[in-house]
């Protein structure tokens, strides 16, 4: 297994695990900067997928101005986090059962049609292939 391999699995696994703490965080807060570390991490994972503009805009977007704006707002208000939480149960089994068919969905999506690929070489601007060692971003500005 190779380096980037094993940071893409890092940053997996980081990306799923701040999700999780994002919807179960009892302190809005919190919740808001899980989210913050999980768009970081989405970043890096585009990073890893030479989309260098594109992660740059996720993190200057959402957590530059976005998050900013909501944690600001989120401490701001004063929020009754004990009402919110009282109906949890009444909404859980349909919840839950949403979170299944995504589940279901997803793995009908990867077990049936997921094979590897030989990637296509990069198109420049005129439809032919970019030089080894050329920028997405480059490309972009070009």
């Amino acid at each position: 297994m190779d380096f980037q391999t094993i940071v893409f699995y890092f940053l997996s696994t980081v990306v799923v695990l701040a999700s999780l703490r994002v919807i179960t965080a009892k302190n809005p807060v919190h919740a808001a900067l899980f989210l913050v570390l999980a768009f970081f991490s989405a970043g890096g994972i585009w990073m890893l997928l030479h989309a260098e503009f594109l992660a740059i805009a996720l993190v200057m977007v959402y957590v530059g101005a976005v998050m900013v704006l909501f944690l600001f707002v989120v401490m701001m208000l004063d929020i009754n986090v004990d009402a919110l939480r009282s109906k949890f149960w009444t909404h859980f089994p349909f919840a839950a059962l949403v979170g299944v068919i995504i589940i279901a969905e997803m793995a009908a999506v990867l077990l049936g049609n997921f094979h590897e690929t030989v990637p296509n070489p990069m198109r420049g601007a005129d439809g032919m292939p970019l030089p080894p060692g050329a920028s997405n971003t480059k490309e972009l500005g070009r």
